[in-house]
């Protein structure tokens, strides 16, 4: 797949999530004791080369940047200052790296169990439409039923008109693919979770460890305590005889999710 050019967009403020995006990047803020971004970064990876995979940094940028300097491969840094430029500026200020190539798009932000292939996503498509990945969710949603779940590839002669000023995908492109009939929208029935809340975020690391709590090795978990359906991130605590349930405790703030 030379001719595509992956992205991840990782520039987000994260205000739904706070109050943890206080502490770190949403890009940063882990799920099975991974941070979302390395996520990303390997639902992309699993079709295409370190070096044709992207991700774009806003807020909190220097975190994003450290990390990604600990990470074994290399991917592409696009810097947005001095504001972010959402979804479809994102794109536009990276043309000169996507180069001619089409664009295989991920949100930072959007967890998906091992069972999401992402070549049989990309199996099919004519290069000619927008490819939107949804899931059917029974009920009024982004198209009828179904919602978008933070994977699209779009084609290069769509993107290339896309500017590096602050906009959307959904506005400035997909909303005149639907209208005209051309979206190409594609279903899973993988498990797909946008962590843009507290509830959501804990739904996703249950997702992930099957139900089970998911306690960063590095927390610490005092003789007594109990956690139940809960996330606890490093440097974190549990006391003696705290009993954690449907809660996220981050450092020093926790999180109950009713």
């Amino acid at each position: 797949m030379s001719d595509l050019a992956g992205v991840v967009l990782a520039a987000g403020a994260g205000t739904r999530l706070a109050p943890l995006t206080r502490l770190r990047p949403k890009a940063l803020c882990p799920v099975g004791n991974r941070p979302l971004l390395d996520h990303a970064i390997e639902r992309l990876a699993s079709v295409l080369p370190a070096e044709s995979i992207a991700v774009n940094l806003h807020h909190r940028a220097h975190l994003v940047e450290e990390h990604l300097d600990r990470l074994p491969d290399v991917v592409h840094r696009s810097r947005e200052r001095p504001q972010a430029l959402g979804t479809a500026g994102a794109i536009g200020a990276l043309l000169p790296w996507v180069d001619g190539r089409d664009v295989a798009v991920t949100n930072v932000d959007a967890w998906s169990s091992p069972a999401l292939d992402l070549a049989e996503v990309i199996d099919g498509w004519d290069r000619e439409r927008v490819r939107l990945l949804t899931v059917d969710v029974g009920e009024e949603a982004d198209f009828g039923t179904l919602r978008y779940c933070g994977v699209a590839l779009m084609p290069h002669h769509l993107v290339r008109h896309l500017r590096a000023e602050p906009s959307g995908l959904y506005e400035v492109l997909w909303r005149r693919e639907r209208e005209a009939g051309r979206l190409d929208l594609v279903t899973t029935d993988a498990e797909v979770i946008d962590c843009g809340t507290p509830h959501d975020y804990l739904r996703a690391n249950l997702a992930s460890s099957g139900g089970t709590s998911v306690v960063h090795p590095e927390a610490r978990v005092a003789d007594g305590a109990v956690v139940e359906r809960s996330v606890v991130w490093d440097r974190s605590e549990v006391h003696h005889r705290e009993h954690l349930v449907s809660a996220i405790r981050a450092e020093h703030l926790t999180v109950l999710v009713r």
